[in-house]
């Protein structure tokens, strides 16, 4: 397995793999399927541009991409010291290979090099037990909850907030 950079090069694989992550999870993530089926190519290649406040990893086995993670930087003055996990997402077929891990240790490593930067915060739904237990292991530890976090066609989730204290 090989982790790195996304860039708008990646575009058309990622957005396969993005698409099939609010399919197969939707329960995960914030946006849907039918919000993200329909946007240009050229969106997707602008969101994979690393600039001084997001990136993207990629993690690929072989020459397919089978895992991803963006990182996105706070930008106002009083919360630039907080950066945010998005989008993490692993394929049912690369999962069990440590694979999350790895993807959350490279961006923890390559945040930390970001100046400034104290805390790292995700939110995971409150029933995934594996994504908890693997960002646990890593350092961050839950501090609020969310009833009713997300809904969708008459579906509710709960979440966890967690972050990863840079400073210890």
């Amino acid at each position: 397995m090989d982790i790195r950079l996304l860039t708008s090069e990646d575009a058309v694989s990622y957005r396969a793999l993005r698409l099939r992550s609010l399919q197969e999870n939707p329960e995960a993530f914030l946006v849907t399927y039918d919000s993200e089926v329909s946007k240009p190519i050229e969106d997707v290649q602008h969101k994979l541009q690393y600039s001084n406040s997001r990136f993207t990893l990629g993690a690929f086995d072989q020459d397919e991409l089978v895992g991803m993670v963006t990182f996105i930087r706070e930008s106002n003055v009083k919360t630039i010291h907080k950066g945010n996990i998005y989008a993490m997402y692993v394929s049912s077929e690369a999962r069990g290979q440590k694979l999350g891990k790895a993807l959350i240790t490279e961006l923890v490593q390559r945040a930390r090099l970001f100046d400034g930067l104290e805390q790292i915060h995700l939110t995971v739904i409150s029933n995934n037990s594996a994504a908890k237990q693997l960002y646990q292991s890593l350092g961050f530890i839950v501090y609020g909850f969310e009833r009713n976090a997300l809904k969708y066609e008459g579906q509710y989730w709960d979440e966890e907030f967690m972050v990863l204290d840079l400073t210890r």
